[in-house]
């Protein structure tokens, strides 16, 4: 442990008596059944970074403020992420590190994104809205029954299908594709786990993941589209074509980047704004609803956090972190700082400004961020003009991850205006 770090002690004080005191940062159960967002309050009002023991060998820093988060996400050159940007590779060297995009860092990680970023620009995304408007549409359908529906499961289905029809992936494909996804990032959690073990949930999941698209790439390969993974298949990057293994594992980190974006927005607000009034007022108003996703999205904060590593020694926040040290970045927080956010804990449809990372900031950023929008603004326009009085009808389920934030099981009704 760091000579100036704080106790683990200190990073939980505060914490509830029992079990739950004894929860690490790095721990799945924080996040699904403790409290969080106190943890995370009580490290904003320290004068310097937390370090969080996860063994005898492995810890890492906790970046909890705005302009901290900022500084190292801005800085690749002194972050890197090519070691590493989860939890479950702490203490050892991502195999994808310099391949995928999340863990690659400029100037090649600039040059493999490029192209895809084209393809997912503005402009292409507005001829895919009515398509994005269908999708919606079946998913929440169930709702006009009257009956009790699992919003939750509804929602993480949802960027899939956006997702497969962008990459041009069999419909049948989906339902596997998205409990596979889920499985890869919420290992831990018992409706994914396998009798194995988390360890053995990651690897079968990322093994069927790369299997899947190994068959897709050959086929892709032989007979190529205007579709996403066409768009990988033809990127070139050192003056070459991306290796069957980089296309792969893009494709991967593709759908896997829609579908922890998406779904929980949505999940947040049917969970912690039904009742409140929030929903009627905005369904009043529905030019609020640019401004009120973003507001969604910062509050919800669906990736929990990113990691990266110092390339030298470097100072945050009083605190002198090492050459090779962990920092891990806490995107929930960030979002509710109080320095920087007025009333953190409001939902205010239309806040501005609204400077979220949501969609991470710097080199980073969410190269999916105006397909996810689209979605979203789609999603809840789609939901305000078409059903109202939303009621729970049952006791919310949060994912037991510490990557993703959000909901797996969410009961409501809802009705139809006459």
């Amino acid at each position: 442990m760091p000579t100036n770090s704080p106790l683990a002690d200190e990073t939980l004080a505060g914490c509830p008596m029992g079990k739950l005191a004894t929860l690490s940062l790095a721990d799945p159960l924080l996040y699904s059944e403790g409290d969080y967002r106190g943890t995370w309050e009580r490290l904003r009002g320290l004068d310097h970074l937390a370090w969080q023991q996860v063994d005898d060998r492995r810890g890492f820093w906790s970046v909890v403020k705005y302009n901290d988060a900022d500084r190292v996400l801005r800085d690749p050159e002194t972050f890197t992420s090519e070691r590493g940007t989860m939890l479950d590779t702490l203490g050892s060297q991502d195999p994808a590190g310099g391949r995928q995009i999340p863990v690659t860092d400029p100037p090649r990680h600039t040059v493999m994104r490029a192209r895809l970023q084209k393809a997912l620009a503005s402009k292409s995304i507005e001829r895919q809205h009515e398509m994005i408007r269908g999708l919606v549409r079946e998913l929440i359908a169930p709702l006009h029954s009257g009956g009790t529906v699992d919003f939750a499961q509804a929602m993480l289905a949802l960027p899939v299908a956006v997702a497969g029809v962008a990459m041009d992936l069999p419909r049948e494909d989906w339902p596997r594709l998205c409990h596979l996804l889920n499985a890869s990032i919420a290992a831990e959690d018992p409706d994914y786990q396998v009798p194995e073990g988390a360890k053995a949930t990651v690897d079968g999941a990322h093994r069927e993941l790369f299997a899947y698209f190994q068959d897709i790439y050959r086929e892709r390969r032989r007979k190529p589209g205007d579709d996403l993974i066409s768009v990988l298949i033809t990127t070139e990057v050192d003056g070459r074509a991306m290796a069957p293994g980089e296309v792969m594992s893009n494709c991967y980190s593709v759908l896997l980047g829609a579908s922890v974006t998406t779904p929980h927005s949505p999940n947040y607000v049917m969970t912690e704004q039904i009742g409140t009034g929030l929903l009627d007022e905005w369904a009043a108003d529905l030019t609020a609803t640019p401004t009120a996703v973003e507001e969604a999205l910062r509050l919800a904060s669906p990736v929990s956090y990113f990691m990266r590593h110092a390339t030298r020694d470097i100072e945050i926040r009083n605190t002198t972190i090492k050459a090779g040290d962990a920092v891990v970045v806490w995107f929930g927080s960030a979002n509710r700082d109080e320095e920087v956010f007025s009333d953190p804990e409001e939902f205010q449809l239309r806040r501005k400004p609204n400077r979220h990372l949501a969609f991470g900031i710097g080199p980073h950023y969410c190269v999916g961020h105006t397909l996810a929008r689209a979605t979203l603004r789609i999603l809840f326009d789609e939901l305000l003009s078409n059903f109202t009085g939303f009621e729970p009808a049952g006791d919310p389920v949060r994912m037991r991850s510490t990557f993703i934030s959000g909901y797996k099981h969410l009961p409501i009704t809802a009705r139809s205006p006459a």
